[in-house]
């Protein structure tokens, strides 16, 4: 018998069935301390999502990382949603993925926000590695970080005015390569 058959033999002959749902304790916990209306989930494959209303995401992210035990924000990026098919979601949409480093349990937390003014508060007080991060999104999407310690371009000039991650950014460009001064590899 090889020790994949022992495993399944175990299993069965034990009764303890299925594997438990990963993410029940972290659901539980989240129910209890924010109550109805702080979230909503989804799950594709192995991905559990939670859609957080922007008011409430700081007091989500917040027991996520404090009771929870996500104490790594992974990634942090945004999404354009103008012209999907199908959607009925807001245009912007930015998304945590946070891991707990003790139990491996990944989890993804969006938050969606509107034009005119997209804007969601800053999670550098839980994340400081959240600032680069926040910032890149606010540089191609334009979405603002209220409360962000230094909220500025990190990849454009600071002196471009658009934002070329969103959907209705042509695709070369509006001309303001001809703004910008043309660098030689030695002045770089």
């Amino acid at each position: 018998m090889t020790s994949k058959e022992t495993l399944i033999g175990m299993t069965t002959a034990t009764g303890t069935g299925p594997p438990k749902d990963p993410h029940a304790a972290t659901l539980a916990t989240l129910a209890r301390i924010c109550g109805a209306g702080a979230f909503d989930t989804s799950q594709f494959r192995d991905n559990l999502r939670l859609f957080v209303p922007r008011e409430r995401l700081l007091e989500v992210l917040g027991v996520l990382k404090g009771e929870c035990g996500f104490a790594m924000l992974a990634e942090l990026g945004g999404s354009d949603y103008l012209g999907y098919p199908g959607t009925t979601r807001v245009r912007f949409e930015v998304h945590y993925v946070l891991l707990n480093l003790e139990t491996a349990e990944r989890l993804v937390v969006k938050a969606g926000v509107d034009e005119p003014a997209p804007t969601l508060p800053t999670v550098v007080g839980l994340w400081p590695g959240a600032n680069w991060m926040e910032r890149e999104v606010y540089d191609m999407y334009g979405i603002t970080f209220t409360g962000h310690p230094d909220l500025r371009r990190i990849l454009m000039p600071e002196e471009f005015t658009a934002f070329p991650l969103r959907k209705d950014y042509p695709l070369r460009g509006r001309g303001e390569r001809h703004n910008f001064p043309r660098l030689t590899r030695g002045e770089s």
